[in-house]
């Protein structure tokens, strides 16, 4: 069976390499990306089971690329993740079509279990 792959959009390096670690760790394919503006282009290019979105991203922000995936035929039913260590990040996550959402900072098990939970409830296998 491979490996379920996911996509991690947000600017900040160190949190990117936190998500690399902990999600390759619990077995998984990560790619990640500091940009947003271009997530058809990536979405396409990694085919992802998963995506996580920061919603503090350059050039479009979490929201709108949310809604970019979520409006695009192929790829609307790719579960996402929205991050955010805003305080209305279930607002934000609801806004933007996200599936659930993570606040910052996170604790790593919680990461883990929300990650399993929303690539298993998925329709797209």
């Amino acid at each position: 069976m491979k490996n379920k792959k996911i996509l991690v959009f947000d600017d900040d390096r160190a949190i990117l390499e936190i998500f690399s670690i902990v999600l390759e760790s619990a077995g998984y394919d990560v790619e990640i990306s500091a940009t947003s503006h271009d997530i058809i282009e990536k979405v396409a290019d990694v085919q992802p089971d998963l995506v996580i979105m920061d919603n503090w991203i350059p050039e479009i922000g979490g929201v709108e690329a949310t809604k970019l995936l979520k409006n695009h035929q192929e790829f609307k039913d790719i579960p996402v993740i929205y991050c955010s260590a805003n305080n209305d990040v279930e607002a934000l996550a609801q806004r933007a079509g996200a599936e659930t959402f993570l606040s910052k900072p996170f604790d790593l098990d919680e990461l883990e279990k929300k990650v399993e939970r929303t690539i298993e409830s998925s329709p797209v296998k």
